[in-house]
């Protein structure tokens, strides 16, 4: 559609005097399609025209010479309205991509542009919960899109690797640990302990000060200490690989909170020099209440640092590293403050690039209505949500394909495919509920619903054996509905850029499921394979149009394409 867009936008500017560039930011496509394919709110060129909207609407309706592209143009109050020839839109849509098949919809638009994402970042000692899914695969989408775009992405998984926790783990450790069942079951082990200890804390409130004083020594560099952290990580991330494999993802660093300890003396002494850390209750901190904030804290009383004296360093760092354009953490709203102060003390420290700095915010996950929290011990392993989506996708697939081969491998991709899309099912900024029955639903709005209809489209390019005409004769697809899935296909490229400026995956994921819905209602109604080899040629032209794009769409939002289901 950009050409079609393009075409509109020079039209309305040279009947407006008004530049393209604006006109094309406020084009629109109508929700009634029976109004127009597009449309241009006449707002714009108001002022400057001193017309209203409506008057420079009818103006240009019954003005504007219409090329071959466009069929007509209508006013409806405020709005020009733009309706295109269907034979312009199939052609030049179709024939987009097929030339550029997996590549329709990309963009060279922010080549030599950096934008770096923290995303993921579970915590050591801790199993992988559900928790930690939606920033791990919402960041893993935006990577795609954004690489999809031509941005240079980088992906840092900034490990929970640091913190008065670890004095408490090596505390508990050293009171109930066993080290049997810490080398047969690591992260199991690890997490008993860790819940152990704040039951028992919660009797005894002098465990809380000797997990402290046994961070102090994690600090202070204690031998024993540090030996038994770095065993604690190394388990730890050798479970954390299994997860991430399994769901295809992939990060540039893997640097965790202590990789910054030793860089944490220049941030301190920077704001020192500035005049912004202060002493305040024995802690040292940055005082924000000019901007109606509460202060940062750097220090405790004891000395030990926070994980925003970290988080200062590390952006600092990776401005330094990697002269970002843009710098994302993909953390969960609760953590919104921290953000804000974090980003207010890096412009405080005159850093200008603190306005490149952004927290890509998301609602919480509740697990067939459950609230998790690791300190209770109520956490959901992500290891085990998605081997149980695995074997229901399993179940579902013996009852309706037996005899598919490969069926171990498409379990897991439906599966992975259920538990991902779910993430996407509404904007990132609300909360989701996890329902197994809503998840792997072939007919709902769901991952497998997709996948479903991909494996359906490789089923009827299997069948399709004999001799095609080549290329096919676009000027057959004449009904109406092939006519609104071409214009479907073309909102692809604009659907991917909304999701890349607003930094929303979802947007791609309702797109998906609009495009399948009109292609299965196309399928059931209209025969594909039919004897007319120039008519089947066109249709399955449709077709694997269609398939393309669900496949390039489930790819930035980290889902397979299965080809048989």
């Amino acid at each position: 559609m950009k050409k079609f867009f393009r075409i509109i936008a020079e039209l309305v500017a040279e009947g407006t005097d008004t530049d393209i560039d604006l006109i094309l930011s406020k084009l629109e496509i109508p929700t009634d399609d029976k109004l127009g394919d597009i449309a241009f709110p006449c707002f714009l060129p108001a002022k400057h025209l001193h017309k209203s909207p409506q008057d420079i609407a009818m103006e240009l309706a019954s003005t504007l010479k219409p090329p071959s592209e466009i069929s007509s143009i209508s006013a409806d109050g405020p709005y020009l309205n733009f309706k295109l020839s269907r034979k312009s839109v199939v052609e030049e849509i179709l024939s987009e991509v097929r030339s550029k098949r997996e590549r329709y919809g990309s963009s060279d638009d922010y080549v030599g542009q950096t934008v770096v994402m923290d995303f993921s970042s579970p915590n050591i000692a801790k199993p992988f919960g559900l928790g930690h899914l939606r920033s791990t695969v919402i960041g893993n989408s935006l990577m795609r899109i954004y690489r999809f775009c031509g941005y240079k992405a980088v992906g840092i998984n900034h490990l929970g690797d640091w913190g008065t926790q670890f004095g408490k783990l090596i505390c508990a450790y050293n009171l109930w640990g066993d080290k049997d069942k810490l080398k047969e079951d690591p992260i199991s082990e690890l997490y008993r302990l860790y819940v152990k200890f704040h039951k028992e804390a919660e009797g005894d409130p002098s465990l809380m000060e000797k997990g402290r004083e046994w961070f102090r020594k994690l600090e202070d560099g204690d031998e024993y200490a540090l030996t038994l952290w770095k065993h604690f990580k190394e388990y730890s991330m050798a479970e954390f690989d299994k997860i991430y494999d399994r769901l295809g993802i992939n990060f540039d660093f893997q640097t965790g909170e202590s990789f910054y300890n030793d860089k944490i003396p220049a941030v301190i002494n920077r704001l020192k020099d500035k005049k912004l850390a202060e002493t305040s209750e024995d802690a040292l901190v940055v005082k924000l209440d000019k901007y109606d904030m509460p202060p940062l804290l750097l220090k405790k009383k004891d000395e030990t640092t926070l994980y925003a004296t970290r988080d200062l360093a590390a952006a600092i760092y990776r401005y330094d590293t990697f002269s970002f354009d843009k710098l994302f953490y993909i953390v969960g709203s609760e953590q919104k403050l921290h953000f804000r102060q974090l980003f207010k003390v890096l412009e405080l420290m005159g850093y200008k690039w603190a306005d490149n700095c952004y927290h890509i915010e998301f609602g919480r996950i509740k697990f067939e209505g459950e609230e998790m929290s690791t300190r209770k011990g109520n956490i959901i392993l992500l290891e085990d949500v998605i081997g149980k989506s695995k074997r229901l996708a399993l179940k579902i697939i013996e009852g309706k394909n037996p005899d598919i081969p490969n069926k171990d491998d498409v379990a897991e991709q439906i599966g992975l495919g259920a538990v991902i899309f779910a993430q996407f099912s509404s904007r990132r900024i609300k909360n989701i509920s996890f329902s197994w029955e809503e998840a792997l639903n072939f007919d709902g709005r769901t991952g497998p619903y997709l996948q479903y209809t991909h494996a359906r489209l490789c089923s009827l390019e299997r069948k399709d054996v004999g001799e095609m005409p080549t290329p096919p004769n676009l000027n057959l697809l004449t009904d109406q509905r092939e006519f609104s899935i071409c214009k479907l296909i073309g909102r692809f490229p604009i659907i991917i850029k909304s999701a890349l400026s607003e930094n929303e995956p979802s947007l791609i994921a309702s797109y998906l499921l609009e495009l399948a819905s009109e292609f299965n209602g196309y399928y059931q109604n209209v025969r594909i394979l039919v004897e007319d080899k120039e008519l089947k040629s066109a249709r399955m032209a449709l077709s694997g149009a269609v398939k393309i794009i669900i496949k390039i769409g489930l790819n930035l939002l980290g889902i397979s394409s299965p080809e048989r289901m």
